[in-house]
């Protein structure tokens, strides 16, 4: 598998991967999130350097993720958008902040709350079954194969090739 390939493979996670699987696209989307939306501040928020973030956000805008929509006409300058396929992220974005929590805090606690508008209280993010609505441990889930699975191949059979014989040292005699 290569790393450049991975959009292309017949894997959810590997093209997932192949999306917002390095550092700064994580790190952009987050700022996505925090509603950071025009190229400064993606900056100033990271520290990246203006190529790279450059190269990101176009990745992120030819795969879908982010639109990009001009806010300003002299000079032309755009901002960055969520599109419905970035929005659809959110679940993976709050179970890496969820995990950081957890993991990854120091005695300070939790740098970001997350509050949800409609009931008005902070949240821990966790993953539910879409059929019962209970909790989904990873130790109760059974994984099979989907309609888009990669065909089983059969493993191919061994090659038989002849030994080569040991060389046999012929005493000279002197």
């Amino acid at each position: 598998m290569r790393w450049d390939e991975l959009e292309e493979e017949p894997c959810s996670m590997a093209r997932t991967i192949g999306v917002i699987g390095d550092r700064w696209s994580l790190l952009i989307l987050r700022e996505c999130f925090l509603r950071t939306r025009r190229f400064e501040a993606f900056q100033s928020a990271l520290g990246i350097t203006r190529h790279l973030l450059a190269e990101r956000l176009k990745k992120l805008v030819r795969l879908g993720v982010l639109r990009r929509v001009a806010y300003q006409e002299s000079p032309k300058r755009h901002e960055y958008i969520l599109t419905q396929k970035g929005l659809d992220l959110y679940p993976i974005m709050m179970a890496i902040v969820h995990w950081g929590d957890i993991h990854m805090v120091d005695e300070r606690g939790r740098p970001l709350l997350h509050e949800h508008q409609k009931c008005g209280h902070h949240f821990n993010p966790v993953m539910t079954c879409s059929e019962c609505g209970e909790p989904l441990l990873a130790k109760e889930v059974h994984v099979h194969p989907g309609p888009g699975a990669r065909p089983k191949s059969v493993p191919p059979k061994p090659v038989k090739t002849a030994k080569a014989k040991p060389a046999r040292s012929k005493a000279r005699a002197a």
